[in-house]
């Protein structure tokens, strides 16, 4: 009978037995290991020399190896104990990878369990800050001086000097559109014209080519302004076919952009829920807004130039300064719930607004008070796009299942409805300077003629998702972008 020893894993040439642990091993390499060690090597218990205890096997046993050229014997002796060695260190290493394994493991669990604590502290931070933006002000004197204190820095109110401001703007933007009366511009676009409507230039490369995708358009004059996922904004004459300026600091794609009056500023919102404005001469971010806590997907410049309305996925708007970079006011569209704000835009008079969530519900707001002033409850989808006509009688909106609807601000209810036949998101809705057109950005371009509600062109060049839309001089050329990576321009 043999036995395999539990060190070497050879069969022994003398065998003992260890009572401590029960285990055979060969004498030569227990007695070396207990030498080393002084204890079992299986069970790790004290164990001396003497205490082992010795196995006969009865001259069964395999016999020792016998080795030719015993006339070397010193060389073959020095190979034995070289053997010896490796073996002990190799049962050695074993057990210390054995014990690695479960120091490794039991690590991996730790960090584990700390990942899910620190995502459970996150949320519930969270969860408290958007607890703390919903507090009324009267609340907030019976809190403690700390909150008091950050919420009065952050939003300022809505002081006198800034609402006669805005009264004052409004009377006159009131006071030039009855001036103008019903008198249409000379050289204005005729419906019939528009069947001529062609496609004069694209531009495929002002955004980066390796990440697809235009997502926002704004246009003054001979200029665009646009937004890409590729995190970039860019200042674009489209005429002289010419970069003007790039704008990198966001983090994650462009929702939204607006191209200040002066041309010399630009202001953008990101899904990194930041709204940045933008120095045309040196490319440099002059505010950083850090109002919302989610991504901020529209943006709308009030009359006046110096302040921006913002929606947010938070489901709240927010009325800033543009020039210090100050929230004036926040508001939830409907407290106690989250529901995503897609679209806000500024009525022409400045002191309403729209906005369009994805609880398919329009709704009116006055900024002086900040309550709801009307709600248009006629979608069955996300409100994705929102447009008041240049006259203010007007609003159109788009939403998600492929429908338009046109709403009258004065008689407040529904008079119109397009529905395109893709059933695509309306991405992008504009008016022109006079509301006789309307552009439409879904699936492909479309224009519809007002008063009549007609379907005046439709322009399928583009391979991708219209996600703007804008209307040039005299309604005599459209400015689009795509997700296809292109703006393109249409003239009459």
């Amino acid at each position: 009978m043999s036995f395999v020893c539990g060190i070497s894993g050879e069969p022994t040439e003398d065998p003992v037995v260890s009572p401590v642990s029960g285990c055979i091993f060969d004498r030569r390499l227990i007695v070396k290991y207990i030498a080393e060690n002084g204890t079992d090597p299986i069970s790790h218990g004290e164990l001396a020399e003497d205490s082992l205890v010795s196995l006969k096997t009865g001259g069964t046993g395999a016999a020792p190896r016998n080795v030719s050229g015993t006339s070397i014997p010193s060389l073959l002796k020095m190979l034995q104990d070289e053997w010896d060695t490796v073996m002990l260190n190799s049962f050695s290493l074993r057990q210390q990878l054995q014990i690695a394994r479960q120091e490794l493991s039991h690590s991996l669990y730790q960090h584990d369990a700390a990942c899910r604590v620190i995502a459970r502290l996150s949320k519930e931070l969270t969860a408290a800050r958007e607890a703390l933006s919903t507090l009324k002000p009267h609340t907030t004197a019976k809190v403690d001086d700390d909150v008091s204190i950050e919420e009065s820095d952050d939003q300022q109110g809505l002081s006198e000097a800034i609402l006669a401001k805005l009264d004052e703007k409004s009377k006159s933007l009131t006071a030039d559109r009855k001036q103008r009366g019903k008198n249409l511009p000379e050289g204005l676009a005729k419906s019939e014209e528009f069947a001529e409507l062609k496609q004069t230039a694209s531009h495929t490369g002002i955004h980066s080519t390796g990440t697809p995708g235009i997502t926002a358009l704004d246009i003054k004059g001979n200029l665009s302004l646009t937004g890409g996922i590729d995190k970039t904004v860019v200042l674009y004459n489209y005429e002289k076919e010419q970069v003007v300026q790039t704008f990198k600091g966001h983090n994650k794609k462009i929702n939204a952009v607006v191209l200040h009056p002066d041309t010399k500023t630009a202001i953008s919102a990101s899904a990194d829920s930041h709204i940045r404005v933008w120095n045309a001469d040196d490319a440099s971010s002059k505010v950083v807004i850090d109002v919302h806590q989610a991504p901020v997907t529209d943006i709308s410049l009030n009359a006046s130039g110096d302040y921006i309305l913002s929606a947010s996925d938070d489901s709240y708007w927010a009325f800033s300064d543009i020039h210090s970079g100050k929230s004036l006011c926040k508001v939830s569209v409907e407290p106690g719930s989250q529901i995503a704000v897609h679209c806000i835009e500024f009525h022409p008079d400045g002191l309403i607004f729209g906005t369009g969530a994805a609880d398919a519900v329009v709704k009116i707001w006055d900024l002086k008070n900040q309550g709801i002033a009307a709600a248009f409850p006629g979608h069955t989808a996300a409100v994705r796009s929102i447009a008041f006509s240049e006259n203010g009688y007007y609003l159109a909106t788009g939403s998600e299942d492929g429908e338009v609807k046109l709403w009258d601000l004065r008689k407040l209810k529904n008079l119109k409805t397009f529905a395109n036949e893709e059933k695509q998101p309306i991405n992008s809705l504009s008016f022109d300077i006079t509301g006789s057109f309307l552009g439409i950005g879904g699936q492909k371009v479309q224009v519809l003629h007002v008063k009549s509600w007609s379907e005046v062109a439709s322009l399928s060049d583009h391979s991708g998702p219209v996600t703007g839309v804008r209307f040039g001089e005299n309604a005599r050329s459209l400015v689009t972008c795509s997700l296809d990576k292109s703006l393109r321009v249409f003239s009459i």
